[in-house]
């Protein structure tokens, strides 16, 4: 019943269904008591408003459940890196054309990159260019 498949499009969470992803990340799986507990906010979010959240997270294949006495254990379906390549494509194809050039060069332009930064940024290349020699 719970089950997902994994050809299925996952589409970018809502703020907050990434909230939920990061505590579900964080904390592995839960049932709905759980998230709220571990969620930290103060007021914690509502029950029935996490309970639908996670629901319409399944549909859109974010998350996945079983059963378990009579609660639902929640386990996040997506990992942070996939979500990071989600969104770097989401945000190349919307705001660059596609274009990783053109991603690039707007982080370079950026005046708040760190000398640290830059050398990271330099280094990956570096390591990219020998992996594709």
């Amino acid at each position: 019943m719970g089950k997902k498949q994994q050809s299925q499009k996952v589409e970018l969470p809502t703020p907050g269904e990434l909230r939920l992803l990061q505590v579900l990340w964080r904390i592995r799986e839960g049932a709905i008591e759980d998230i709220v507990l571990a969620s930290g906010e103060h007021p914690p979010p509502n029950y029935k408003t996490v309970q639908a959240w996670l629901r319409i997270m399944e549909r859109k294949g974010q998350v996945d459940h079983r059963q378990e006495g009579r609660a639902f254990i929640f386990r996040p379906l997506i990992s942070r890196g996939d979500l990071h390549r989600l969104s770097i494509r989401h945000l190349l194809a919307r705001y660059f054309t596609g274009s990783r050039s053109k991603l690039l060069v707007a982080l370079l332009s950026d005046e708040r990159i760190s000398r640290e930064e830059l050398r990271k940024i330099e280094e990956l290349v570096r390591n990219r260019r020998k992996e594709l020699s």
